[in-house]
């Protein structure tokens, strides 16, 4: 008998059903991950078995019983808890506060701190985390702080935990340390439920897989059974022999020109590189490399304080985003949801958002003009809404992304920043951003990204520019690119001439 079974769970949303009689079993002591790519209804099921939706139609077991979840409440008093990708803790209060949030042990009517930090410690020796109860989390590095949530859910007598996407922010180290936190709680007995992008993980924990598309069951994988290319084929429903697209090509003549840039966070350093139209270069490099803020200088953000930028040879000075984009430059940037669109609008109008000044009449909006584009860029980026007038924040991540990039080619820049262009998208949505980069490039639009994973800096790069500690170490052309060649400048120990 499994320890948690949903049978046949429906869930519609205006104008989206996201769950068509999906179902799934979870056994006691296993790892069990859920897979699919985005929009495919990971999210929104596990939303319902942890209490913060209800279900259209359906039912979920407990223990072979049939349980009503409606409420957070309900879930965690039969044991099941989500710890959601963006934490849940107050960050002014101490870790065993945290931990006992709203159910603080009492003595006389008052919270009995000292018996608060003591069953804090039990709980934080469970998770393999060595810091005082007292500790406040705000101290505390962003994977000590995922150990405190599950510590949180462990006092809650969890005997199902739902981790969303528990690695996105950790480190190598971080996620390393979850790992074995995790295998510990399955053989104590405690049941996971893994959802995470990163297939390699999956791999290495997964007792189990069920792979969800388009909400609905797409199929499931034993141990034994579990392959990247077993995942990605129910995942998307094809096979991705080449899953990087990029064929190299004649570059054209140099459209950005960057000589001597210096940024606000490494003001001392300076930095010089070239980047031809119709060419991808890739901007590698370790966490706090300035990657990031090298785009944020060219693109105006954070103005540069020094140097020289050359778009297609005419010297510009961008002193904020609209000036960079006058100049033909666009920047899709790291955080979309923070940055890149705006969650409570509809498409049409994220779409219009960069090209409102061109596409005035007698200084209105022509709502006619912004229309045409939307239905233009819809199709272009082959974005999956019901219309243009869905509002972004409830589309999927990756069709979010596909939202960003559309109003940015909507301008028709002549040089394109990506910023981590795939992070948090499923598989399939991140091939077919690979080939709208390689669309882009063969129209002769110039690319520079950065992008953490290395896989994708080396499948879609002509070139590769490698930053360390704000410094430009190395260039390394296609035939030269290996996961030991970049990680060799991007821990500086050469320094190399760039071009």
């Amino acid at each position: 008998m499994p320890l948690l079974e949903a049978r046949s769970l429906t869930k519609s949303f205006p104008g989206v059903r996201a769950l068509k009689g999906v179902s799934l079993t979870v056994e006691r002591g296993e790892v069990l991950a859920v897979i699919g790519e985005n929009g495919a209804g990971k999210s929104t099921l596990m939303k319902i078995l942890a209490g913060v939706q209800t279900a259209d139609s359906g039912e979920i077991l407990l223990d072979g019983q049939p349980v009503a979840l409606r409420s957070v409440h309900d879930a965690l008093a039969s044991g099941i808890a989500l710890i959601h990708q963006e934490l849940n803790l107050a960050d002014n209060l101490d870790v065993a506060a945290n931990i006992f949030l709203g159910r603080e042990p009492r003595r006389f009517g008052w919270i009995d701190a000292a018996r608060t930090h003591r069953e804090a410690k039990q709980f934080l020796d469970a998770v393999g985390l060595d810091v005082k109860p007292d500790t406040l989390v705000s101290t505390l590095a962003i994977g000590q702080q995922q150990l405190v949530e599950i510590a949180k859910a462990l006092s809650t007598n969890a005997r199902v935990l739902i981790m969303d996407e528990p690695t996105s922010s950790l480190s190598a180290r971080e996620a390393e340390n979850l790992f074995k936190v995790i295998r510990d709680l399955r053989t104590r007995g405690v049941s996971i439920v893994y959802i995470s992008h990163r297939l390699g993980e999956v791999k290495q924990l997964a007792d189990r897989v069920t792979v969800l598309r388009d909400g609905e069951n797409s199929g499931g994988l034993t141990r034994e059974e579990i392959s990247h290319a077993a995942m990605v084929k129910l995942m998307v429903g094809r096979d991705l022999s080449q899953f990087y697209p990029h064929a190299p090509h004649r570059a054209g003549d140099v459209a950005l020109h960057v000589d001597r840039l210096r940024t606000p966070m490494y003001p001392r350093h300076e930095v010089s590189f070239t980047v031809r139209a119709g060419e991808i270069v890739g901007l590698a490099g370790l966490v706090g490399a300035g990657r990031t803020e090298v785009l944020l200088s060219l693109f105006g953000v954070t103005p540069a304080l020094g140097g020289t930028i050359r778009v297609n040879g005419k010297e510009v000075s961008p002193a904020s985003p609209q000036e960079a984009i006058e100049a033909g430059l666009a920047l899709v940037p790291e955080d979309r949801k923070k940055q890149g669109v705006v969650l409570e609008m509809p498409v049409r109008e994220n779409v219009s958002l960069a090209s409102l000044r061109r596409d005035q009449r007698n200084g209105f909006l022509n709502q006619r003009r912004e229309v045409e584009l939307s239905a233009e860029m819809i199709g272009a980026m082959r974005i999956k809404t019901p219309s243009d007038r869905q509002v972004v924040q409830f589309l999927s991540g990756g069709n979010q992304q596909k939202v960003v990039l559309g109003k940015w080619l909507a301008i028709q820049p002549r040089v394109l920043f990506l910023d981590e262009p795939t992070r948090g998208i499923d598989v399939g949505a991140k091939q077919e951003i690979y080939k709208l980069m390689e669309e882009l490039a063969r129209k002769g639009v110039a690319i520079l990204f950065v992008s953490s994973e290395m896989e994708e800096v080396l499948g879609m790069s002509d070139r590769v520019l490698v930053m360390h500690e704000g410094r430009l170490t190395g260039e390394l052309q296609r035939s030269e690119l290996s996961e030991e060649a970049v990680m060799h400048l991007a821990t500086g120990l050469e320094t190399t001439a760039t071009a």
